[in-house]
């Protein structure tokens, strides 16, 4: 693996995609795969896939492509997947559940130790067996336990002031499900998931195909 080193949005966001399709090959038959296979399977140019995989591994060989296990390795290295990160959850309304419940985290590297809700009719064990704490336990878990990561699955109107808790709490990194604008300071990063600006760009383009198809 190469020494870490800094690489675009555009080649970060594509790393998961090689990763998860690597990880999906039959072991036993795909023990090399070239940059050419890689690319084809996943709709990217070669020289694309090339240029990307440099940036985390120095593995590649002419002729013979990578080695699926050590390119495998490679990437889960540098995306930080070989380290279980902790997190904590606030809002464990249906969304926050599914996530609380979904196990395929693990193979990214994140373990969500916990739920938060303000509703302590709902707190306790859920489906998962993960805890649902009420939100006066937040700051002393995260505390205690050292937790850098949270996610926010909580109603717009609650979201920043749950973001501010969590901030409070030491959090330093938040992955936001809420569709609002949060405020955060300068040392915290902040990810939104708009599932709103997803749907639009996907409406979007499908008008224009079926518009395409009409002229046709």
């Amino acid at each position: 693996m190469l020494m870490a080193k800094a690489i675009s949005m555009q080649t970060l966001q594509r790393l998961p995609l090689y990763l998860q399709h690597l990880r999906a090959l039959p072991s036993e038959k795909e023990k090399n795969i070239s940059a050419k296979a890689l690319g084809n399977a996943l709709g990217f140019g070669e020289i694309q896939v090339r240029k990307d995989l440099s940036s985390v591994s120095d593995g590649g060989k002419p002729k013979v492509g990578y080695c699926t296990k050590e390119l495998i390795r490679d990437i889960e290295g540098y995306l930080g997947y070989d380290n279980v990160n902790d997190a904590i959850l606030v809002g464990a309304g249906k969304l926050g559940k599914a996530l609380l419940s979904y196990q395929g985290f693990r193979a990214y590297g994140l373990n969500i130790v916990a739920g938060f809700d303000c509703d302590s009719e709902i707190c306790g064990a859920d489906d998962s067996g993960k805890q649902i704490l009420p939100l006066s336990k937040m700051e002393n878990l995260c505390k205690r336990m050292k937790i850098e990561l949270g996610i926010i699955t909580v109603p717009a109107s609650e979201a920043q002031k749950v973001c501010d808790s969590l901030v409070a709490s030491g959090i330093k990194a938040i992955w936001n499900f809420a569709p609002i604008h949060l405020i955060v300071p300068k040392d915290v990063i902040l990810k939104n998931e708009n599932i709103a600006a997803s749907l639009a760009v996907l409406s979007k383009n499908l008008s224009q195909k079926e518009s395409l198809l009409q002229q046709i």
